[in-house]
């Protein structure tokens, strides 16, 4: 192409973007989405939008180390800057193939992102972005770089720049900015600048080689030294204020060897894997983990079905009551901690929203338990993937030192679903079976987010507490990512020798296909997304099916060799105690646990006609005769309200009762033969006489036995939590090519139609006219009048442009309003072609 054919070099972002095609634009959007709510009108509107100062953070933020390292060398470079230039800060004198190589992805990065506009011959950073990442006196460029010649020089004396002059042996000048523009002109020499520092004393230079990398300034005293007083006459130290002095940029660079970063990182690091497993073997220890952990939710609610604890007045769990949740669990309080947010980002605990405000179980925790398995992991796995709520901050404090509760308010970070996802899919590009090392993933997350380091490092921490819970959860066995786990974030198996492919870009999201996947939770009972019902598949294979017997022993004991069937489990645990869990669960019958079952309204005949439907082996003798022993003596003492009263027809039992000194503290007196009053509340008397050895029932007052049937205390019907999201979610391809579309149209036309002939008629025709017509604009990407009726009744007509239709609603540019919006379906009267305005009165 000749230079008359060249097309001109853009002057300003905006005509940087409109020289860019359709899929630039598109890719702009999705790196950057807070660009498209609300939708810009123009592309001068967009380019506006793409500097501020809001959006700018944000896009850095989402710069790879490399990426911001080139930006960080642009802040510093002449502006506007040569490519060459910038390979140069980049790569150094002797420039680094590798960092060669890079460097043009990254511009490219840069570009795209509308953080770097101009060819490479006029390479701009946004203004803003400049402003960020330059240095100045108060904040220090992140290369350790300090001003330059003119900006260290602009407070000086005309005098003493021409003196400095003189002193480096330049010829003096008739103002001091030629006078600024030959000493820079010299401190960028790299031959002059060579002669000027071998001149200099090893002290000197040592002063020099100490600011060369940062910080760049130092302070000095009314009457330096002479190794600083040289340095100060030669201009290679300048004052920027009193007591303080800088390295000039130009003599930094010279001294580095022209490079702006110590270390360029133009690769991310490698993640290694630090074993191996058979891949076999891995999926078996996550499907062992997965049982597991629906075991311990499991066993955690069935606690809570009675009242669960107290809600703090400002929200959240007790550090007391998660030390005794932690105990019953037999877990650590963080793996407690765990356990409770799990439960509670899958909706299955919430507050009960009474006065006296108790956490209990849900609705929801009902349905869910009558899952298959592989269905009831898949809804926990689903729901800790995609929630902002994060267990591992569980007593700490922020930053007004308040402590962090299970439960509480404060534990959202936007970053965990980001950084979970990332985890996972970075594992899934190990072979399969192979466990990655912790250092190595942290290293990577560094490198793909540094901008996000804060003081205390959260991402690496959330890394590191997404390793430990998806061992937890059954998504990693071994720590290898497990074939449902890889499932769970979209990513097949990898072939036999080959890599598994990843599940996402390099910042961790889904694929745009699954855009929409996360950004609600997932109801407990209902469906999941297509990932986590293909996570359930894989995974119920693994899972041993419910077994419907047990084996009894003759030390009152019964073992499950396995999980069992629902109904089976549940008398188990009315009926026995549970002695210790495992592999195999062990219960232990006790006449406590018999009695229990007798309370819930069970016989003796009906327990042993089910232990004996459910036994593998014979039901044993003393199993029958503690039965039998128990049920004889149940219910021959009865408790009813005075404040309390026992009656028996054996008034020898009633005597015996009385004789015992265990009985003195429930205030008995006998007011009959069969007959006792007491001053204890009925509930303290039976438990008073269950603990001296009686087997006494509660009574209504109408003498009939109350069966002490547990009821299950459940919350009112709660949604769970919803993620708390880091800014707007990324559009989907339908409004990225619509709001393309409308940057690209000329809107004048059409705002100026819309202005016009919104004061006309509305448009009339039947719902299923309208729905056809509207979809059809949709795909074919056309222009109609709607007929739009709003809450009040008013209706009106707008022009608008249908981006997609679905679940009863359009979404349309609306080219009245000039913004994209949200239409139910009902509430359109009828459509027109836009080219011709609609007939009054027409069908």
């Amino acid at each position: 192409m000749s230079t008359e054919d060249k097309p001109p070099a853009p002057r300003s972002l905006a005509e940087d973007l409109r020289a860019r095609d359709d899929a630039s634009l598109a890719a702009l959007l999705r790196a950057r989405p807070d660009l498209v709510t609300p939708v810009p009108t123009d592309l001068t509107d967009l380019a506006t939008r793409a500097g501020t100062r809001a959006s700018v953070v944000r896009a850095l933020e989402r710069l790879d180390l490399f990426a911001l390292q080139t930006a960080q060398a642009l802040a510093v470079a002449s502006d506007p800057a040569t490519f060459g230039e910038l390979l140069g800060l980049m790569a150094g004198d002797d420039p680094d193939p590798e960092v060669a190589t890079a460097l043009p992805r990254a511009r490219a990065v840069l570009h795209e992102q509308a953080l770097l506009w101009g060819g490479d011959d006029r390479l701009r950073l946004v203004r803003t972005a400049r402003e960020l990442l330059a240095p100045a006196a108060r904040r220090p460029s992140p290369t350790g770089l300090g001003p330059d010649v003119r900006e260290a020089a602009a407070g000086m004396s005309p005098g003493r720049v021409q003196t400095l002059l003189a002193t480096a042996g330049l010829p003096a000048t008739h103002d001091s900015v030629s006078a600024v523009t030959e000493l820079t002109a010299l401190f960028r020499d790299r031959k002059r600048m060579a002669r000027l520092l071998a001149a200099l004393p090893p002290d000197s230079r040592e002063v020099l080689d100490r600011l060369a990398w940062g910080p760049p300034y130092g302070q000095i005293t009314a009457d330096p030294a002479p190794r600083l007083r040289l340095l100060l006459d030669r201009g290679l130290l300048l004052p920027t204020a009193p007591g303080t002095v800088v390295l000039p940029r130009e003599v930094a660079l010279h001294l580095r060897g022209g490079r702006a970063h110590r270390e360029p990182r133009p690769s991310a690091p490698p993640v290694t894997a630090a074993r191996s497993h058979p891949p076999p073997s891995a999926d078996g220890a996550a499907a062992g983990q997965a049982l597991a952990a629906l075991g311990t939710v499991e066993e955690l609610l069935r606690g809570w079905d009675e009242g669960g604890p107290a809600v703090l007045r400002a929200g959240g769990l007790s550090v007391r009551e998660l030390r005794r949740t932690a105990a019953d669990l037999e877990v650590s309080e963080p793996v407690a901690a765990f356990w409770l947010e799990s439960a509670y980002c899958a909706g299955l605990l919430a507050p009960d929203g009474a006065e006296d405000e108790h956490y209990a179980a849900t609705p929801a925790y009902d349905a869910w338990r009558e899952l298959p398995a592989a269905r009831r992991w898949a809804l926990l796995a689903d729901a800790w993937l995609t929630s902002t709520r994060t267990p591992g901050l569980v007593g700490g404090e922020d930053a007004r030192d308040r402590g962090h509760t299970a439960l509480g308010p404060g534990l959202d970070r936007s970053a965990a679903p980001e950084v979970r996802r990332r985890v996972l899919t970075l594992l899934a590009d190990l072979p399969e079976g192979a466990a990655a090392d912790t250092e190595a993933v942290t290293a990577r997350l560094r490198w793909e987010r540094p901008r996000r380091e804060d003081d205390d490092d959260l991402r690496t921490r959330l890394a590191r507490w997404a390793l430990l819970e998806a061992e937890l959860l059954g998504v990693t066995g071994r720590g290898a990512l497990s074939t449902h786990g890889r499932a769970l974030i979209g990513c097949p198996a990898s072939p036999p020798g080959g890599t598994a492919r990843t599940a996402g870009g390099t910042d961790g999201r889904p694929p745009a296909r699954r855009t929409a996947r996360g950004s609600t939770p997932v109801p407990p009972g209902g469906a999941v997304g297509e990932a986590a019902e293909e996570a359930a598949r894989l995974l119920a294979p693994l899972l041993p099916e419910p077994l419907d017997h047990v084996l009894l022993q003759a030390d009152l004991t019964a073992v499950a060799p396995g999980p069992l069937e629902s109904g089976l489990a549940e008398l188990l645990r009315v009926a026995a105690d549970v002695e210790s869990t495992g592999g195999a669960t062990v219960y232990r019958f006790t006449p406590g646990s018999v009695r229990r079952a007798l309370d819930s309204g069970r016989t003796a005949e009906e327990l042993h006609a089910f232990l004996a439907a459910h036994a593998r082996t014979p039901v044993p003798q003393p199993l029958t005769y503690l039965i039998d022993d128990v049920a004889r003596r149940h219910g021959r003492l009865r408790v009813g309200a005075a404040s309390a009263y026992v009656r028996c027809d054996d008034d020898a039992t009633v005597r015996e009762i009385l004789a015992d000194r265990r009985a003195a503290g429930l205030g008995l007196r006998s007011l009959a033969p069969t007959v006792l009053a007491a001053r204890a509340d009925p509930a303290s008397l039976l438990e008073g006489l269950r603990a001296m050895g009686f087997a006494p029932a509660a009574e209504s007052a109408e003498g009939d036995v109350v069966v002490a049937r547990a009821e299950r205390r459940r919350t009112p019907p709660r949604a769970a939590p919803r993620p708390v999201v880091d800014g707007p979610p990324v559009p989907d391809e339908a409004l990225l090519a619509a709001t393309v579309r409308a940057l690209r149209a000329d809107v004048g036309p059409r705002r100026a139609e819309a202005a016009g002939g919104a004061e006309g008629v509305a448009p009339r025709t039947d719902a299923a006219d309208t729905l056809a017509a509207v979809q059809a604009a949709a795909l074919t990407g056309g222009t109609l009048w709607i007929g739009h009726v709003d809450a009040g009744g008013i209706a009106t007509r707008r022009l608008v442009a249908p981006v997609r239709v679905e679940g009863g609603f359009a979404t349309v540019f609306d080219h009245t309003a000039d913004e994209v919006r949200t239409y139910p379906l009902h509430r359109i009267t009828g459509v027109a072609e836009a080219q011709a305005p609609p007939r009054d009165g027409a069908d």
